[in-house]
């Protein structure tokens, strides 16, 4: 038996085929080309889906259904996306207009619960009763597992962990509040931080300054990291205050769920002991439960982008 999962990104459509012991056999993707209508998005989702299972060597009579992960607000009963600010979608009837282009039944659920979901089958969080799954990308995605089963809330829009507010009327926030998260623990968090330190006048003799030539639109989420590597106080500075936001909210999220597990995930995950070992001296002093003989671990991910793809296939 074959599954067929679709990981829905702002940036591309990655639809991949999956086998019985949770392994992607093949993957096609191609750009999501934002903005755009949602009927062309859905035709590239079908014409990937379509060259992901000629790839395998299989047809859509050898799966039984399609399985979506999709940014935003999404009610996985309806396969309705019924807010997606990424692609300024509202009430998006996504399974529906998949399903006739595909003539397949399709099940669509958030894409950081679809990722929590891939985990739990199969990676950081497998064989845990109870897990939470953080994304570190442009956002900060959330996805929570209770008793093996996704957690998204009365209305589908539960788990948005990157808008619990840390800092009081702080960082502006794309949803509108301040303060958010995700606003200071994103990649986008912070590539905004480092920026702001290379444009201070006191930091240009940093190897931070250097490492980009004072050219702010060459940072990334791991610019920060490279010169901490380089034993740059600059760069350990942005880095140190960026692990204390990240500790921060990673705290909030314990001392409410107490998951048995607990994985980040996101290109900053890929910085390793760089990041957990700092990040876990704040939690183990500030959780709520650090005198508690059980505690939560906290671990990166290990399915990476394929977490989204395997979780969908098998939702």
């Amino acid at each position: 038996m074959y599954y067929l999962g679709i990981d829905l990104g702002g940036t591309n459509i990655v639809a991949g085929v999956v086998d019985e012991d949770y392994k992607i056999v093949v993957k096609e993707s191609c750009k999501t080309n934002l903005p755009r209508p949602t009927d062309e998005i859905c035709d590239d989702m079908a014409a990937v889906t379509l060259k992901a299972l000629e790839k395998a060597g299989i047809t859509l009579d050898d799966i039984s259904f399609v399985g979506i992960g999709a940014p935003g607000a999404v009610n996985s009963q309806t396969g309705v996306i019924e807010f997606s600010p990424n692609f300024d979608a509202h009430n998006w009837e996504i399974a529906k207009m998949m399903e006739e282009r595909l003539n397949k039944k399709v099940k669509v659920e958030n894409d950081a619960n679809a990722a929590a979901f891939g985990e739990y089958l199969a990676g950081a969080a497998k064989n845990a009763k109870n897990a939470v799954a953080i994304t570190l990308g442009t956002g900060v995605g959330g996805g929570i597992i209770i008793d093996g089963k996704i957690y998204s809330g009365s209305n589908f829009a539960g788990a948005e962990l990157g808008h619990i507010v840390i800092e009081h009327n702080g960082r502006q926030c794309g949803c509108g509040r301040k303060g958010c998260w995700e606003a200071y623990a994103s990649a986008t968090g912070l590539i905004n931080m480092t920026k702001e330190a290379i444009e201070n006048p006191e930091n240009k003799d940093s190897y931070l300054y250097k490492s980009v030539d004072g050219d702010v639109s060459k940072v990334s989420g791991i610019t920060a990291f490279d010169a901490k590597r380089h034993d740059c106080p600059v760069g350990k500075a942005v880095v140190d205050t960026y692990i204390s936001y990240l500790a921060c909210g990673i705290v909030n999220v314990i001392n409410i769920f107490q998951p048995d597990v607990l994985c980040i995930g996101g290109g900053i995950s890929n910085q390793g002991d760089y990041l957990i070992e700092p990040l876990m001296k704040i939690v183990e002093e500030e959780r709520f439960t650090k005198h508690n003989a059980k505690q939560t671990k906290v671990c990166t991910a290990l399915l990476g982008n394929d977490a989204g793809i395997i979780g969908a296939a098998r939702l």
